[in-house]
C-alpha cells in the first residue's frame, strides 16, 4: 500500500469550493478563546463543505497567525461571519427555518448516535466555551441538544474533536448514505 500524494487527492481549489453545493450546516461558535480550536473547526468546515461559520462573543475571527496555523488555507474557502451576540444569531436563524441544536451536556439531549440528520433542512450546531460550554441562554433557546457519549473519566471532549465527530455524524447522514 502507498500513501497518496497531495496533487492525487483532487481537491477542490478555493473558487470552486465557493462555487460547490454545500452541506447544509451552519456551525455556530460560542466564546470559543482557543485560536488553535477555531483553526481547526475551519478546517472540519472545510473538509465537509460546510456552509457557513459563525464566530460569536470572544471567539477570535481570521487572519491570526494561530487560526491560520490551525486552519491551513480553510478561512479563505470557508464562509464565516462575526457577530457579537450568539443569542443573536440563534434567533436569526430559528426565523430563517433552520434547527437549531445545541452542542452539550443536558437534561433530555439526545445521544449522538441515536440521532439522524434530517436530509432536506439546514442544521445550525452551537459549540461552547471550552470551560463553560453552550451558555444556559443559548441552549434554552435551541431546537434540542445533542449530546456526544463518553465513557471514561473526564466530562467533556476538545471543541476541535467535538466539531468533527459531530460534522461528521451529520455530513454521514445527510451525503453519506445516498
Amino acid at each position: 500500500m502507498r500513501k497518496l500524494e497531495n496533487h492525487e487527492l483532487e481537491r477542490l481549489d478555493v473558487e470552486t469550493f465557493k462555487k460547490t453545493t454545500k452541506t447544509p450546516i451552519v456551525l455556530v461558535l460560542d466564546n470559543i478563546r482557543s485560536l488553535n480550536n477555531i483553526g481547526s473547526v475551519f478546517r472540519t468546515a472545510d473538509a465537509f463543505l460546510v456552509e457557513k461559520i459563525y464566530l460569536c462573543g470572544i471567539t477570535a475571527t481570521p487572519p491570526h497567525k494561530d487560526i491560520r496555523k490551525t486552519a491551513l488555507g480553510a478561512t479563505d474557502s470557508v464562509d464565516w461571519e462575526y457577530k457579537k451576540d450568539t443569542l443573536e444569531v440563534v434567533q436569526k436563524l430559528k426565523e430563517e427555518g433552520v434547527k437549531v441544536v445545541a452542542i452539550e451536556q443536558a437534561e433530555g439531549a439526545k445521544m449522538l448516535h441515536n440521532y439522524e440528520s434530517d436530509r432536506e433542512g439546514k442544521i445550525a450546531l452551537i459549540f461552547g466555551n471550552e470551560v463553560k460550554g453552550v451558555s444556559q441562554e443559548v441552549v434554552s433557546v435551541c431546537d434540542g441538544v445533542l449530546e456526544i457519549p463518553q465513557f471514561g473519566t473526564k466530562h467533556s471532549l476538545n471543541i476541535s474533536v467535538s466539531v468533527g465527530i459531530v460534522v461528521w455524524h451529520l455530513w454521514y447522514g445527510i451525503k453519506g448514505r445516498k
